[in-house]
C-alpha cells in the first residue's frame, strides 16, 4: 500500500488528527465569561442586602427611621463633626411630628443615638450600590460578563437605584402632619422591594453555579407541575412578607398577644372602625393582623401540599430542597406564634424577620431544583 493511501488511516493522536480537532458549537461559546467570578460578586452583594434587611428592621424597631430629615444622596455621606452641625440637625428633628407628639424632651446624646442607627442604614445602601457599580464596571471593561448577562446585572443596579428613591418616599411621609411614623404601605412597599431584589440575586447566583449545557441538559428533566406550584407557593410568601411589614408598620404585632384567639374572639370587633373602610386595611391594628395570621394558615397548608408533592420526587436533591423549605416553614410559623405570644420584644421580631429571608430563598432554591434538576445516578 502506498504512502499516499495510508494516509487515509492516520493516527487520531498525530499531530495533524488533533489539529484538526472541531471547533466548538454556539451552546460551547456561550459559556464565556467569569462565571465564577460574577457569581462570587452577587453573593457578596447578597449577603450585604440581607444585612441591609435586618439593619433596616432595626431602625424601625428604634424608631430611628425619621431622625435624619433631609435625602442628600451625596453630601448626606458624612455625618455632622462639630457641635453646630449636631445641633442643626437635631433642630430639623424637633420640627417634625415624630417629636413634637413623640419624643419632646428628648436630648441631643438621646437624639445622637437614633441618628447613627438611620445613617449607618443610609450608609450600607450607599455602600451596596458603589459594590455593585465597582463591580459591574469591571467585568464590563475586562469583557468577563457572560453572554447575555448585562441587561440582567443592569437591572439590578437600576432597582437598587429605585429602592433609595422609596426609601425616601417612605420617610417623607413621616415629617408632615400628625405622622409619629411612616406610612405602612410605603415600609411594606420598601421591603418588598427589598424582597424583589434578594430573590433576584439569589435565582442568578443559582443559574451562574452551573454551565449552561448543564442547564440547558437539566431543564429537559423539569418538573412542570412541581415548578408551577413552588411559583405559587413563591408569590403567596411574598404577600404574607409585605402584610408583615403593614404589622410592623403600625405595631400590630403587640396589640393582641393571644393566640390563635385574638383579645379573646375569632375575629377582632374593633376590625372596621376607622372611617373611611379602606383604611382599617393597613391601619387597624386587629384587621391587619388578623389578616396577616389567616394568610399564614393559607401559607402553611399550601406550603404541605408543594411539600407532600416535592418530597415524592425522583431527584433527591430536588426532594432535599423541598424538605428544607418545609422546616423553614415550620420554624417560621412557630416562631410568629411566639413572637405574638410575647408582644413582638425586638429580638423576636427581627429573628421573625430573618427568618422570613431564609424561607423565600429555600422557596426559590426549591423552586430551581424543579426547574433545573441536579444529575444523579440510577440509583438516586
Amino acid at each position: 500500500m502506498s504512502q499516499k493511501n495510508r494516509k487515509l488511516f492516520e493516527e487520531v493522536d498525530s499531530p495533524k488528527a488533533v489539529a484538526a480537532k472541531p471547533a466548538g458549537g454556539l451552546i460551547d461559546r456561550r459559556g464565556g465569561g467569569a462565571r465564577g467570578a460574577v457569581r462570587a460578586w452577587l453573593m457578596v452583594l447578597f449577603g450585604m442586602v440581607v444585612l441591609m434587611i435586618a439593619v433596616g428592621g432595626l431602625t424601625r424597631l428604634t424608631d430611628s427611621g425619621l431622625s435624619i430629615t433631609e435625602w442628600r444622596p451625596v453630601t448626606g455621606a458624612l455625618p455632622p463633626t462639630s457641635a453646630e452641625a449636631w445641633q442643626s440637625e437635631f433642630d430639623k428633628y424637633r420640627e417634625i411630628p415624630e417629636y413634637q407628639l413623640q419624643n419632646k424632651g428628648m436630648t441631643l446624646s438621646e437624639f445622637k443615638v437614633i441618628y447613627w442607627w438611620e445613617w449607618g442604614h443610609r450608609q450600607l445602601g450607599r455602600a451596596i450600590g458603589l459594590v455593585w457599580a465597582i463591580g459591574f464596571a469591571g467585568f464590563a471593561l475586562a469583557r468577563k460578563i457572560p453572554p447575555g448577562w448585562s441587561p440582567r446585572l443592569l437591572l439590578l443596579g437600576a432597582l437598587g437605584g429605585l429602592q433609595g428613591a422609596i426609601g425616601w418616599w417612605m420617610v417623607a411621609s413621616g415629617l408632615t402632619g400628625s405622622m409619629v411614623d411612616v406610612a405602612s404601605y410605603r415600609l411594606a412597599t420598601h421591603l418588598g422591594l427589598a424582597f424583589v431584589i434578594l430573590g433576584l440575586i439569589a435565582w442568578y447566583t443559582f443559574l451562574l453555579g452551573r454551565s449552561e449545557p448543564a442547564l440547558m441538559t437539566a431543564r429537559r428533566s423539569r418538573d412542570v407541575k412541581l415548578f408551577g406550584m413552588s411559583t405559587g407557593l413563591l408569590h403567596l410568601a411574598f404577600v404574607q412578607i409585605l402584610l408583615g411589614a403593614l404589622v410592623a408598620g403600625i405595631d400590630a404585632g403587640r396589640s393582641y398577644t393571644d393566640w390563635p384567639l385574638m383579645g379573646g374572639e375569632l375575629f377582632p370587633s374593633s376590625a372596621f372602625v376607622i372611617e373611611p373602610l379602606w383604611r382599617n386595611f393597613f391601619e387597624n391594628p386587629g384587621l391587619v393582623q388578623f389578616i396577616h395570621r389567616v394568610t399564614g394558615y393559607v401559607l402553611l397548608a399550601f406550603g404541605v401540599v408543594v411539600w407532600q408533592r416535592g418530597r415524592r420526587s425522583a431527584n433527591r436533591g430536588t426532594a432535599r430542597a423541598f424538605h428544607l423549605m418545609a422546616a423553614a416553614l415550620a420554624a417560621q410559623i412557630l416562631l410568629g406564634v411566639v413572637t405574638v405570644y410575647n408582644a413582638a420584644p425586638w429580638h423576636l421580631a427581627i429573628a421573625h424577620q430573618f427568618l422570613a429571608v431564609v424561607l423565600w430563598v429555600a422557596i426559590l432554591r426549591a423552586r430551581f431544583r424543579s426547574q433545573y434538576p441536579v444529575s444523579q445516578s440510577v440509583r438516586g
